[in-house]
């Protein structure tokens, strides 16, 4: 073998993409570890994954030949993770694909052409395995590559034939590395699909020849495709001759800081070990889903992601490591992968700080957790039960953030399980309780639960109508259904059709007018009752209605249009977020009113006012471009094929209404909106801030409302320069004089007070209480800071000794306290930190120092002689 760094993941990885390249291959960059319009995959898991749509037509690819390196992530093996030698979550496939251009014998002599002439792999080491019934294959590897044919092994339908329950198929070629006969199990026979670990499967290639039909008929295919996949760690344990995963460079890189972290040494427990693996590729893993824009969450790949973390934590606290760890890993894989992936340098702090604060989150309940579960543990040993409640596994998950995954796991080491169908039901019981209460309407009282409504579905016609005639299906005064309400009373009516926007998707409800002969009612506010009846709460103005009647519906035309500015500009600002901090932004909530447009979204890091700044621009430049707002009709799938943005599940039917700002923008949404970008006006940010770990906010006006806004700062630009008498060029230049004049007032003020101190030292020193040989003394003043009161303390020490001061002043209607004491006293255990500490204890609030001197700040003006008595009743306990 060579030196190891000629075979490093790097310049393997390097060499196979030059190969292909050569060989007139597109070779490009790693696709996403998220699935880009594929809701039938959580993240990807194969090389070939990204590119399913090449393969079965549904996409033209940029080239019929085509060779990438991509990353993977896989999470049904993750028990065996640091257990076996081969096994990982996160790993990056090499393959070449063929989408009608080549097939089985150029795919199989570039393979061996590449092992063996440039990474210059021993031939005699090289076996491969064909389909039973592949004679094809067969020959080209005994013909025309020549290899003979005691080292071609023929095996089933199991081993070596790739299909899907329907669609393309084909029998695949496996090659496989000869590790020696010392690592094989001594019989005659062995060779590739033998069961012990002598002989490493490095490369699969798959022919896609068929296409299967549902009645398992495989018909040919006009143009059969070429699927590769070559796992990239795998080649480098036969290359550097290691026997793991693990032992290759640069993941023993990442060991080595593990070792360096936890001071356990590597290679002499086994248990230690495993942990050490299980940090390792968890800590690669989670370092490309967080770069790749997944978050921690409770759901979905968020789940994964925090899974991935939560057990590295686990395994660290199996090392002996107490404080936060996982960054410093995460650090080894930025450094040693970024060469490959630049996208780690450019998102470093971003990964660094998602990790940080989920280790910094799970931190505060896994030594608790931990000591619960082995509390269950030790109970189940006494009762000689093997099966722990469900209630409990819940408790862990839901107080302490324990994956019901690591639960397990800890059991399985211990020789117990959990009742997880007991788990998955209370789990299942809060979710619904969650949604429930989210779903509870607020400050009107009507709730589902409480009203009773038969009818047919609301039929909405407000996408294009401003008032529509409907016809009044049912009443609803005081909780119950009544055939009429009168003038004076409030209530609910449901039409059979309506022009009002019912409350969803964060956009508010809409209000107007019911009218009708000699009868008009105000709406105040429309909702949803069981997601498809529209009911508006109406005060009734004149007249009586009853069930059957007709009503004209008329909505408040300019409250609706100024609500669809708001929304349109939140489908804008979403794609300029995504922009400018990452793929990893996703709305996290919004509120879309006619006054102004709230939206929460996932980033972990404080967005800086410049940035701000730029965003407001981006959406502004985007909103004056004129762009026309284009609504279309499709189906969820056409929807997710066209790269509109949303949240793909059962609450959505199946037919979807996707509304486009331009090119610019392209979302899934139920809303109301503009049909030119240019009619939202000015947007304009009032407030951005974080509201909960990893979710921020903007809230922002458009329109008249940020034409008020603007106004309204105006005035006040015009009323500070009247009272500053200046104009509004000079107002600041102004303002930054009077501040400086006043600073040096106040330096004034100061030196005034210190010199009438000075006078009055005298007259200070003569106010103390002697208390068993122990002067104390107690000055209240006005006015001064704490630099006044450090002095005056430090004057007093300097005539005096077994001495001890308390001193408070009333400041910007708060109470300051400094205290300080002699050294004779602090050789006696009275400290100055204990008696300010007691007295703004008394007086609402809190503080300390140092032994000698310590302040404090109150809240309570009018405590302040309580609280010198409380330090003197202190200070009497302590001598």
């Amino acid at each position: 073998m060579e030196n190891i760094d000629r075979f490093s993941i790097n310049n393997i990885r390097k060499e196979f993409l030059n190969f292909y390249k050569s060989k007139g291959h597109l070779t490009e960059q790693s696709f996403s570890l998220i699935p880009k319009n594929d809701k039938s995959l959580l993240l990807i898991g194969a090389g070939m994954a990204p590119m399913k749509k090449f393969f079965t037509g549904a996409e033209n690819p940029p080239s019929k030949r085509m060779a990438t390196c991509q990353k993977c992530v896989r999470t049904g093996d993750i028990d065996n993770v640091g257990y076996t030698t081969r096994h990982l979550t996160f790993f990056e496939m090499l393959g070449n694909f063929s989408f009608g251009d080549y097939f089985k014998e150029e795919a199989i002599s570039y393979a061996w052409e590449f092992l063996t002439e440039i990474l210059k792999i021993d031939k005699d080491k090289l076996w491969v395995t064909v389909y039973k019934d592949d004679d094809e294959a067969l020959k080209i590897w005994n013909k025309k590559v020549g290899l003979p044919l005691e080292r071609i092994v023929k095996l089933g339908k199991e081993d070596n034939f790739w299909e899907l329950e329907v669609g393309p198929s084909g029998p695949c070629s496996e090659i496989y590395y000869d590790t020696g006969a010392d690592r094989g199990c001594d019989s005659s026979d062995c060779k590739p699909g033998c069961d012990c670990k002598r002989f490493v499967e490095i490369w699969n290639l798959v022919f896609t020849q068929f296409d299967k039909d549902e009645n398992g008929n495989y018909n040919a295919l006009l143009n059969p495709n070429i699927d590769t996949g070559m796992g990239l760690e795998r080649v480098a344990v036969v290359l550097q001759d290691k026997d793991s995963v693990f032992d290759v460079e640069p993941l023993f890189t990442i060991i080595r800081k593990i070792v360096e972290i936890s001071s356990v040494e590597y290679g002499t427990d086994k248990n230690k070990d495993t942990a050490m693996k299980i940090i390792c590729d968890h800590s690669r893993a989670m370092t490309f889903l967080i770069a790749d824009g997944v978050i921690p969450s409770n759901e979905g790949r968020g789940y994964v992601l925090r899974r991935l973390i939560r057990r590295a934590i686990r395994q660290g606290k199996s090392l002996g490591i107490q404080g936060e760890f996982l960054t410093e890993t995460v650090q080894v894989v930025i450094d040693e992968w970024k060469e490959a992936y630049p996208q780690l340098l450019e998102k470093e702090s971003y990964i660094l700080k998602v990790v940080s604060l989920e280790e910094d989150k799970f931190k505060s309940t896994i030594d608790q957790g931990l000591e619960l579960l082995q509390k269950e543990i030790e109970t189940l040993k006494g009762s000689n039960k093997s099966t722990l409640d469900g209630e409990i596994a819940f408790k862990l998950y839901d107080t302490y953030g324990f994956p019901y995954e690591l639960t397990e796991e800890i059991l399985k080491e211990n020789e117990f399980k959990f009742d997880k169908q007991e788990f998955l039901s209370i789990m299942e019981e809060h979710r619904v309780m969650a949604r429930e209460a989210r779903s509870k309407t607020g400050s009107s009282g009507w709730k589902d639960q409480e009203i009773n409504i038969d009818v047919e579905k609301t039929i909405f016609t407000g996408y294009n109508k401003f008032s529509d005639e409907a016809k009044i299906l049912s009443i609803i005064h005081d909780g119950d259904e009544v055939n009429s309400i009168s003038e004076g009373q409030l209530g609910v009516i449901v039409l059979d059709k309506t022009p009002f926007y019912a409350e969803s998707g964060g956009q508010i409800g809409d209000t107007g007018l019911f009218l009708a002969d000699n009868f008009e009612a105000e709406v105040t506010n429309t909702k949803k009752f069981n997601s498809d009846i529209f009911i508006h709460e109406v005060s009734i103005l004149k007249g009586s209605i009853s069930i059957g009647d007709n009503v004209k519906a008329l909505i408040n035309i300019d409250r609706r249009k100024n609500i669809a500015k708001n929304h349109t500009c939140t489908h804008i600002l979403h794609k300029v977020l995504k922009d400018l901090l990452g793929e990893h932004v996703n709305q996290a909530g919004s509120y879309v009113s006619d006054e102004r447009l709230r939206f929460d979204y996932t980033h972990f890091e404080a967005v800086d006012s410049n940035l701000i700044k730029k965003i407001e621009k981006e959406v502004n430049e985007v909103i004056l471009s004129d762009l026309k707002v284009n609504i279309e009709l499709l189906s969820r799938e056409e929807a997710q094929n066209s790269g509109a943005t949303a949240l793909f599940d059962e609450k959505y039917g199946c037919t979807v209404r996707v509304i486009s700002v331009g090119d610019f923008s392209k979302e899934l949404c139920g809303g109301t909106h503009v049909d030119v970008s240019s009619k939202i006006g000015l947007f304009k940010i009032l407030y951005e801030g974080s509201i909960a770990s990893g979710v921020r906010r903007i809230e922002a006006v458009t329109g008249r409302a940020s034409l008020n806004y603007l106004n309204a700062l105006n005035d006040l630009v015009d009323e500070l320069a009247q009272t500053m008498k200046s104009t509004k060029d000079e107002l600041l230049n102004k303002v930054n004089n009077l501040k400086k004049e006043s600073k040096e007032k106040d330096k004034e003020i100061q030196r005034l007070n210190n010199e009438l101190l000075k006078g009055s030292m005298d007259k200070i020193l003569d106010q103390y209480e002697e208390i068993n040989g122990i002067k104390f003394f107690t000055l209240k003043l006005k006015d001064k800071d704490a630099n006044s009161l450090r002095e005056i303390a430090d004057k007093i020490k300097d005539k005096n000794n077994r001495t001890a001061i308390l001193i408070a002043s009333e400041l910007n209607d708060k109470v300051l306290f400094v205290a300080s004491v002699t050294k004779d006293l602090i050789d006696i255990g009275i400290q100055a930190g204990n008696l300010v500490k007691e007295a703004a204890k008394v007086a609402g609030g809190g503080g300390g120092g140092r032994p000698d001197f310590a302040q404090a700040g109150g809240k309570n003006l009018e405590k302040i002689d309580d609280a010198i008595e409380a330090a003197k009743k202190l200070l009497k306990s302590n001598i």
